[in-house]
């Protein structure tokens, strides 16, 4: 079993409330749009962090950071990108991505909107946490945390927070 917290858009911005909703996660993962060195530092810091670069962040992040991520969790393959879309909606070449990979849980970032979906016709989970970060046009900050547990994705929460919070 493991616990893992999920953030993205952050465009340069961590506060107090990522530590504290993510202090019993075993992991961190960053869908993208990191925004800066300094916040990559302070994930790294302070729980291991699984994270790929989005389409605002510079040349330093994407040195250090891939484009995607395929790893495997508690029997769960995962598939990480920025700019995924959704079910119905996936950019160009995600959904053959997907099938290839024979993921079981889709994670992107880009849209600032939280969604969780699941897709009967790849059989994914679909998990955009929406946006933590301040900058955007999304009214609520959103992140969540999750358990991993032998196949399984299980006690899913949302922490909300707005703009201004």
């Amino acid at each position: 079993m493991k616990k893992i917290g999920l953030l993205s858009d952050t465009h340069g911005h961590l506060d107090e409330a990522v530590f504290s909703f993510f202090k019993e996660v075993d992991e961190i993962w960053h869908a993208g749009d990191i925004g800066n060195e300094k916040v990559l530092d302070e994930l790294e810091a302070f729980k291991p962090l699984r994270a790929v670069y989005g389409n605002i962040d510079n040349h330093h992040i994407r040195r250090r950071l891939p484009e995607v991520q395929q790893f495997t969790v508690e029997q769960n393959n995962v598939y990480m990108v920025h700019i995924g879309g959704y079910p119905g909606k996936y950019a160009p070449g995600i959904k053959a991505s997907l099938l290839k990979a024979k993921a079981d849980l889709f994670i992107c970032g880009h849209s600032h909107i939280l969604k969780v979906i699941f897709d009967k016709t790849t059989n994914v989970l679909h998990v955009n946490p929406g946006a933590f970060g301040k900058s955007g046009f999304h009214q609520v900050r959103t992140m969540v945390r999750f358990v991993l547990d032998a196949g399984k994705v299980k006690e899913l929460e949302v922490y909300e927070s707005d703009r201004k919070g």
